[in-house]
């Protein structure tokens, strides 16, 4: 009987994970300027907002994303936050499958995470880890960061990192030491809503 339940509980969370998974593709974009590889982004907001690394966008004003339907748009970088590596993206698109985002702040360490992107090119690839810690890192300055015990790889910048939920809880940006670092939802909520004040200004 107990290996009958440990089977049974093994198939209700790898089908979980996969339910996860496969909503987190959703509201992940590829990103690509045409010239120099792909990186990822995250459906922010279903009126076409999308949130990546400033790295990632590297172009001038405009860039390329593709959705995990098929559907690629021309996509206007509006802002970019160098020092913490976010760039805002608006694409003319409505009704977009946006990611349901997490209280990063009520993270604890030893969580299960997710993250999601477009490593080495593959659209959609979903690696698991646990949340190593949170604060700063020595070789990437004062600021605070997600830091998970999981594989990441180029073209994963700018994806997301998920809890077990698949709520998105941070954005994935570099590997320092061996552990991916993300910045946290917190900060990039901070971000978009300066840049939506500066726009509704202008």
């Amino acid at each position: 009987m107990g290996r009958i339940m440990e089977e049974k509980t093994s198939a209700y969370f790898n089908e979980g994970l996969e339910s996860v998974g496969e909503r987190l593709r959703r509201c992940t974009v590829q990103v690509s300027d045409g010239r120099r590889g792909h990186g990822s982004g995250v459906i922010w907001r279903a009126d076409g907002w999308i949130i990546t690394n400033a790295h990632v966008a590297r172009g001038g004003r405009r860039t390329r994303v593709q959705l995990a339907d098929g559907r690629e748009f021309e996509a206007e970088i509006v802002a970019k936050d160098r020092e913490r590596d976010l760039a805002a993206l608006l694409v003319d698109a409505r009704d977009l499958p946006a990611a349901e985002i997490g209280a990063s702040g009520a993270l604890r360490v030893g969580e299960l995470v997710l993250a999601i992107g477009s490593p080495f090119g593959i659209r959609g690839a979903v690696s698991t880890g646990v949340l190593h810690a949170i604060g700063p890192v020595a070789q990437a300055g004062e600021q605070s960061w997600l830091q998970a015990d999981l594989q990441l790889a180029p073209g994963n910048s700018g994806g997301a990192l998920a809890d077990a939920e698949g709520r998105v809880i941070g954005i994935n940006t570099m590997i320092a030491m061996g552990l991916g670092l993300a910045i946290p939802s917190h900060d990039v909520e901070q971000f978009l809503r300066r840049v939506l004040r500066r726009k509704a200004a202008a």
